[in-house]
């Protein structure tokens, strides 16, 4: 295969659907503008959720939105930890062009004030806009910083920052900027849920759209639930009670220890599920449902902190890695949409997809300009069975871990081929490896001296993905 092959007929092939990509939406109503609920859960693995096959919980009310709505398999996080996966979400960059491509100092994070943002995307359109949980893009309280009021929220209800948001009993939450005392004992999961049921309440009562962002911390960090279902799942599990899960959350903040912190994954997991049946209920009684479309997905593989054991769970089903890592199991997320009469139910869909997708689906759906600084591609042909659907010639991804530059890790998927390079304890990088997802979806097989001249071709085309970080 010559150099530059593969990525040239890719190229030629996806350019193909993009001269016939013009999306009519005329089996959307011209003058229904429809509300968007986005529920970003945290640390969830693809095999945390009964439509993706998990056996040991039951999640009925987020699989409903797989059963009444569209199921992705093959869509990808922003990145491997929270705050750039955040950041791909809220710009449309994909992980070589984004500011943020690991944890570390959050005020460090903030959106850039000139971009056209998801939030600022509704906000230009006339919507009602309003987050609640965990930003993780700056701390939410800062006079004169930006936070999400800044960048296109009228409200926003959650943690004060990324590390007291591994507590679900933090010393205080932030209201539109203000920082709110909270009782000893809150557990603040529900009373953020209660805030954004409320804003999607006021804001169908105006008769205002709207974009209301739920980025929960569930189930990352500590195993914290409310107590009566906690009880419940400790009498399902009584062999863990002797195991204490532990985590810190920043100075000054209490995070009370978990006993069976299994029995408390499955109590979280729970609770929310209950939660998202609540909306979904909310939304038929407001005579909304039908105009309001939810999607629902995971900010990168599942965890093991907080006493949280995936590999009981099979958190991350057939694959490999988990957070932190660039293998499958640490960037490919469950995606769902539901919208009743608009996306046909039932249906799954293999489309590559990612994070860096939703703003110019979100702008083509609401007829607004699609950003400049976004690498995305709508994937409304794909949600509404119209027309043909361009494609991505990679979905690349990259990390910082620690003070790691340019980054410690670094993969990119072209087709079936997936490629992975990692950093050594040396700081010198290992071997690519590669992979045929197709036929080796765990990744278990290094086809890297079988094929090297795929391998020279996705080097080359990581190198061409990466940006350096100013």
């Amino acid at each position: 295969m010559k150099r530059g092959t593969l990525t040239k007929s890719l190229l030629l092939f996806a350019g193909a659907f993009y001269m016939d990509s013009a999306i009519t939406l005329a089996a959307v109503d011209q003058q229904q503008t429809p509300n968007i609920i986005y529920i970003l859960a945290d640390d969830l693995g693809m095999g945390d959720l009964g439509c993706y096959g998990q056996q040991k919980l039951k999640t009925p009310n987020i699989d409903r939105l797989a059963e009444e709505g569209m199921r992705f398999t093959d869509h990808y996080s922003g990145n491997t930890v929270c705050s750039p996966s955040r950041a791909v979400l809220m710009t449309g960059q994909h992980p070589g062009h984004v500011h943020c491509r690991g944890n570390g100092n959050e005020n460090g994070f903030a959106l850039d004030s000139e971009m056209t943002t998801l939030p600022r995307l509704f906000k230009n359109a006339g919507y009602a806009t309003g987050a609640f949980g965990k930003w993780g893009l700056g701390e939410t309280n800062l006079t004169g910083a930006p936070n999400p009021m800044t960048h296109g929220f009228d409200h926003y209800t959650g943690w004060k920052s990324q590390i007291v948001a591994h507590t679900y009993y933090p010393s205080s939450i932030v209201r539109d900027g203000v920082e709110v005392p909270m009782p000893a004992g809150t557990f603040v999961h529900d009373l953020i849920m209660a805030d954004a049921f409320k804003f999607v309440e006021d804001s169908v009562e105006s008769g205002t759209p709207f974009f209301c962002y739920i980025p929960t911390a569930v189930p990352h960090a500590a195993m914290h639930a409310p107590e009566e279902l906690h009880e419940k799942w400790r009498k399902v599990y009584p062999e863990f009670d002797d195991k204490i899960g532990k985590y810190g959350a920043g100075p000054g903040e209490p995070c009370p220890p978990v006993q069976n912190p299994i029995a408390g994954f499955g109590a979280m997991m729970e609770n929310l599920d209950n939660q998202i049946g609540a909306l979904i209920a909310m939304l038929i009684e407001l005579g909304v449902d039908e105009n309001t479309i939810i999607l629902f997905a995971s900010d990168n593989g599942a965890h093991h902190e907080g006493g949280h054991d995936p590999n009981f769970w099979d958190s991350n089903g057939p694959l490999r890695g988990i957070k932190r890592d660039l293998y499958e199991g640490g960037i490919r997320t469950p995606f769902l949409v539901r919208w009743p009469g608009q996306i046909e139910a039932g249906r799954t869909s293999d489309h590559l997809s990612a994070f860096w997708d939703i703003v110019p689906t979100m702008a083509e759906l609401i007829r607004q300009p699609v950003p400049e600084q976004t690498d995305g591609i709508s994937m409304l042909p794909t949600l509404l069975g119209q027309g043909q659907q361009p494609q991505h010639t990679y979905i690349y991804h990259e990390f910082i871990r620690g003070k790691t530059k340019p980054y410690s890790a670094r993969s990119i998927r072209l087709g079936d081929w997936k490629a992975v390079q990692t950093k050594g304890k040396k700081g010198a990088f290992n071997a690519i490896e590669l992979y045929n997802l197709k036929e080796d979806l765990g990744e278990t097989k290094d086809l890297a001296k079988q094929f090297p001249e795929i391998v020279k071709e996705m080097e080359r085309t990581m190198d061409e993905a990466h940006t350096p970080l100013k």
